[in-house]
């Protein structure tokens, strides 16, 4: 029991979630570009604007090598391919299973190496999807303590207005 509340969980949040109706970001069609390729040469304001990414964090991104090479113009202003800004949209994703970022660094270095690195690659990805199905079953039980206390506290609301009438 905390404060005062008992840990039954309600049937509504037990139950498994249902299968999504969402597109699956992976099949779908990809976003357009911007720019069409061939024509896709970003500066590193118009990648923080398109991202949301800081020019810090881009910068730090190459620098411990988590962005394969970034070209450069004639005076040596980076400039982004429409390639970049898929890999970004991925570490995005990778950033949100909360993969630490030395275990991006080693996938972007296998994705460097080539093919021969599939299973290493694959390795990777599996351990991380097995940290978020551990995490989201950890925010699931959250969930439930939440939509448990929310109960609580509003039968508590209504409780004294059931003893005036």
């Amino acid at each position: 029991m905390i404060d005062g509340t008992s840990r039954s969980i309600p049937a509504a949040v037990t139950a498994q979630p249902q299968p999504s109706t969402a597109v699956d970001a992976c099949r779908a069609a990809p976003k357009p570009h911007p720019r069409p390729a061939g024509q896709d040469s970003y500066t590193i304001s118009e990648v923080v604007a398109l991202t949301g990414l800081t020019a810090h964090t881009l910068r730090w991104y190459e620098r411990i090598g988590l962005m394969p090479h970034v070209d450069r113009s004639h005076t040596g202003q980076r400039r982004f391919s429409n390639r970049d800004l898929d890999w970004l949209a991925f570490v995005g994703k990778l950033r949100l299973t909360g993969m630490p970022v030395a275990d991006m660094v080693r996938y972007a270095e296998l994705l460097r190496e080539g093919e021969s690195t599939f299973e290493e690659r694959q390795e990777l990805l599996e351990a991380t999807r097995r940290d978020v199905i551990t995490r989201i079953a950890e925010l699931h039980d959250t969930l439930a303590v939440l939509d448990h206390k929310i109960e609580f506290y509003a039968g508590a609301r209504r409780a004294p207005e059931r003893h005036s009438a």
